[in-house]
């Protein structure tokens, strides 16, 4: 537990006078936000309640297996020893085999098509799932043929060098690194193009691989040299059995089976799964063990419900489903599906367990020779375990509750997917058409616009989302009357037909994320912005004028593209969307400085502006004590800028554990299957919202130290006080206390949360930091010692 310490001595190191009779700002009650998306498995995996991970079959088949090289994530494969990879965020082909530091390694790319760049990983260690789970050096070309990108990963991405050049992508060309101790030269067609120095003794050895970054390149001509030997290394493949990789063969007995991937009849989607026995006494199925294989957790006596579609031209026997141990050598429910016809068909199932088990699997077979189709397969939990009868996790919708959040927005780069679209979200989520996303390719429509909607209103927090900015108006115009039309309306009242007659009362939605950010400061970019802006800002307006519209175009406050973009839509858009990082305990101070800048162009560029500021996403990599200081000096920033902020959004809302696909690592609720727990962050946040005040009061700080970051609110009726105190130091403060206008105090309370900076909670003590209250001397003036590395809320009352 963390612990604070109270001190009466007569010497202080800092003063805090508070004088509540001098009210400053309002205090947005929408402080207390976060971000959730489908990014690292937030919702699929997570918060929506579906247990099977790759439920239409979209995915496609697994890597060949290669002999020497071990694949991480992407799809690969060999032809003629040319190596073809996909698009993908980061996978890694690592040849396992030699280890070294200093020698050469080269090969030959070509890319299809455009795309962002591909090439070698230098001395690499540790590899894991995820674009920068590694240890070791990046060397890879741009698919346009016009840089070299030289990174450092060390579980993380550090970026070295772009390195201007041109060649033609689309024909071969040689990328070659020479390693010589802390020297690395880089060449292109034998053309030294760069060389940089690393001492970093994590780095001196390791394997070489190649890399795939949201390309499609294909290599040749793999090369290793050391000691004076040169080695090509040769791609061999093995055969592996054809079903979607998020799913493995289930087998029993003496049989031969054949599986497939259908392109050409599928239920939803482009593809569905064939299983077919062709001889034998035995079973062959499929197994799906959940997100990334790490288990469904079933109860003794819990009930699960859930349905598949199947068709089969061939097979007169009945098809089973069951939950299965790890091994699948113990069924702890099953349920026999018969008169399987020549047309897809729903067919529901329930299960009923007879165990408990944390690492359950769940699995289709046949049992007699015959071949069978499946698609859409859908498993959830039932009653108390299900969110306010809702298909999402009811212990991660409680503690999102608990959390005391009162601002949930649904959106980022998830939303720039050129396929995401609201019209695909809605009705049967059995027939919502799979896309290409941009966190997972291989992305589903389960959960969506209106089912996050849903949550939010069951939840009771105020809901914001964005939309693509290639929606076209008439759809948007929809959209609108969908969510918030009467059901008189033609919109309204599918969404009465849908299951929801009320309208959702939508209030805020963004148009795009991050826009114009990825490509840098385009002015034809921004000049497209403002046209979708405008074009759906008119489709929304016609529907329901009081909704309020963010603005998403990337804030580069020194760029006239932005003061253009403020002057075309000033008026039209209620806020500018701004994302700033939070990792740092001076995020604060570097945040109030941006956002007063901001202010204060809005104002330069029109005096009668009535523009504000949103903060969707207040972004970092960690979820340490370190950034909770971070996102409680962020909070004391947007305490001072009143009602000019209207939100700040912490992202992400949640994570899952260890299952994390990018750098990102900054969830405040944490969980497994089994379990969820907060980090410091969430209990910051928990500890601000439930002691909100409406109002900033007058606040002086003497503070020879200059770590303590201080706000002071107060109730509207003027008989409560609360002071956010934090403390970016790693030595305590004697702090005198003085607190003016407010009379006959009747209770003081303080309310810590303290631990060193690098400190979190985990599985095995999910509560090892959590806040910590003491009741305190019922008097306006007093001495405290504020902990190193905390956050402490100090609450008056004359109540």
């Amino acid at each position: 537990m963390a612990t604070f310490s109270q001190s009466y001595a007569q010497k202080t190191n800092a003063t805090i006078q508070v004088d509540a009779t001098i009210v400053e700002q309002n205090v947005t009650p929408y402080l207390y936000g976060a971000c959730i998306e489908d990014v690292n498995h937030e919702i699929y995996g997570g918060l929506y309640d579906q247990k099977i991970f790759g439920e239409s079959f979209e995915e496609p088949v697994p890597n060949p297996q290669f002999e020497d090289f071990t694949a991480y994530e992407g799809n690969w494969s060999v032809r003629d020893n040319n190596v073809f990879a996909t698009s993908h965020p980061g996978a890694k082909l690592v040849y396992d085999k030699t280890s070294f530091g200093d020698g050469c390694i080269e090969t030959d790319v070509k890319f299809n098509g455009n795309g962002e760049n591909a090439g070698l990983l230098l001395r690499v260690s540790q590899p894991g799932n995820g674009a920068d789970n590694f240890y070791g050096y990046e060397v890879s070309l741009a698919a346009d043929g016009k840089k070299i990108v030289i990174g450092k990963h060390k579980k993380n991405y550090e970026h070295i060098k772009d390195v201007p050049v041109l060649c033609n992508s689309s024909e071969w060309n040689n990328l070659k690194a020479i390693m010589k101790n802390r020297k690395i030269d880089i060449y292109l067609n034998d053309k030294k193009v760069f060389a940089f120095n690393d001492d970093d003794a994590e780095l001196k050895n390791g394997y070489p691989a190649l890399r795939v970054w949201n390309s499609n390149p294909v290599f040749r001509n793999l090369k290793i040299s050391m000691d004076n030997i040169s080695q090509e290394l040769s791609f061999k493949t093995l055969p592996s059995k054809q079903i979607s990789y998020q799913w493995d063969a289930y087998e029993k007995g003496n049989i031969k089976s054949n599986y497939a991937l259908n392109t050409a009849d599928a239920y939803n989607g482009n593809n569905s799964q064939i299983i077919e026995l062709l001889s034998g006494q035995g079973v062959a199925g499929i197994a799906n063990s959940s997100l990334n294989r790490w288990g469904i957790v079933v109860r003794k006596g819990q009930k699960l419900q859930g349905r598949l579609y199947l068709k089969s031209g061939d097979y007169k026997g009945d098809v089973t489903v069951a939950l299965q141990s790890e091994d699948g050598k113990t069924e702890y429910s099953k349920q026999k599906i018969g008169k399987i016809t020549n047309q897809w068909k729903k067919y529901p199932f329930t299960f009923t367990s007879n165990a408990s088990d944390k690492k359950a699997r769940f699995v289709i077979y046949i049992d007699q020779p015959g071949k069978i189709s499946v698609d859409q397969v859908t498993l959830m939990t039932t009653g108390k375990d299900q969110f306010k009868g809702l298909p999402f996790r009811n212990d991660i919708g409680q503690a999102m509750v608990d959390q005391k959040l009162t601002f949930l927005r649904y959106g980022g780069t998830m939303i720039n997917a050129g396929e995401y679209r609201f019209k695909k979200m809605i009705g049967d989520p059995d027939q919502r058409p799979p896309y290409r996303g941009h966190w997972y390719r291989y992305s589903t429509n389960g959960f969506g616009i209106e089912d996050f909607l849903k949550f939010c209103e069951a939840a009771g927090f105020t809901a914001a989302f964005a939309v693509n900015i290639e929606e076209t108006p008439e759809d948007m115009a929809d959209m609108v009357e969908y969510l918030n039309g009467a059901v008189t309306t033609k919109w309204g009242k599918i969404r009465a037909q849908n299951g929801h007659p009320a309208p959702y009362n939508v209030k805020y939605i963004g148009i795009g994320n991050e826009e114009v950010l990825f490509n840098g400061d385009r002015a034809d970019e921004y000049d497209h912005y403002i046209e979708r802006f405008n074009l759906l800002y008119d489709a929304i307006k016609s529907k329901d004028a009081s909704i309020k519209l963010v603005n998403t175009a990337w804030w580069r406050p020194e760029s006239p593209n932005v003061e253009r973009v403020f002057k075309a839509l000033d008026g039209k858009a209620d806020y500018w969307d701004y994302h700033p990082w939070a990792d740092a305990v001076t995020s604060g101070k570097s945040v109030e400085a941006e956002l007063k800048q901001m202010k204060d162009l809005f104002l330069k560029w029109n005096p009668n502006t009535t523009m504000k500021c949103a903060i969707f996403e207040e972004n970092g990599n960690t979820h340490n004590m370190e950034r909770t200081l971070g996102h409680v000096t962020l909070q004391n920033a947007v305490r001072r800028m009143g009602d000019f902020v209207l939100t700040s959004c912490a992202a992400n809302a949640l994570q899952p554990y260890l299952q994390n696909d990018n750098g990102w690592d900054q969830g405040q609720v944490f969980f497994t299957p089994s379990q969820v727990w907060g980090m410091p962050p969430y209990y910051a946040q928990q500890m601000a919202s439930a002691n909100h005040m409406p109002l900033l009061v007058s606040t002086r700080v003497t503070d020879q130290s200059g770590k303590l970051d201080v706000t002071a609110t107060r109730s509207e009726d003027g008989k409560q006080i609360v002071l956010h105190v934090a403390n970016i130091g790693d030595q305590p403060i004697a702090t005198n206390l003085d607190i003016k206008g407010l009379n006959n105090i009747k209770k003081v309370k303080s309310i810590t949360l303290s631990a060193g900076l690098k400190d979190r909670n985990t599985p095995e003590e999910p509560e090892k930091i959590i806040p910590q209250e003491k009741n305190m001397k019922n008097t306006s003036n007093q001495v405290y010692e504020i902990a190193p590395y905390s956050y402490t809320i100090f609450v008056y009352s004359s109540k």
